[in-house]
């Protein structure tokens, strides 16, 4: 795989995929020796609805959330890092939906600390 970025898209949006994947470790960083990293792979994306005030506004942009996916698949944890208010709650109410496969890392499922971004675009 070339690249972990997800492309999808909805009618007046587009959402973009996770920016870096790592899996969960108390007190390690991303420069930490012998550090792995590991790629969640989506199996369920639902694409969220472009509010309608902010299509009647015109406001598009991206909102970037801070996610942990579970040793299931799920997500665990998400948090807003960035984006314009109209925008947050329905992306955050998609990307809650959101099912990954399970991450293995030498074989054991591991969560997975991950960026992710939602694009929603008046143009598309």
């Amino acid at each position: 795989m070339a690249s972990p970025a997800l492309h999808g898209g909805v009618i007046g949006g587009v959402i973009g995929g996770m920016a870096e994947h790592r899996p969960a470790e108390a007190g390690a960083t991303a420069h930490s020796p012998g550090r792995q990293r590991a790629a969640a792979l989506l199996v369920n994306k639902v694409t969220p609805v472009y509010p309608p005030l902010a299509r009647q506004t015109r406001i598009s942009g991206t909102v970037r959330l801070h996610a942990i996916i579970s040793k299931n698949g799920s997500i665990q944890s998400l948090e807003v890092i960035s984006g314009h208010p109209l925008l947050v709650r329905a992306a955050m109410d998609a990307v809650q939906q959101w099912r990954y496969k399970p991450t293995l890392l030498n074989g054991e499922p591991v969560e997975v600390d991950t960026t992710i971004d939602v694009i929603f675009s008046l143009n598309q």
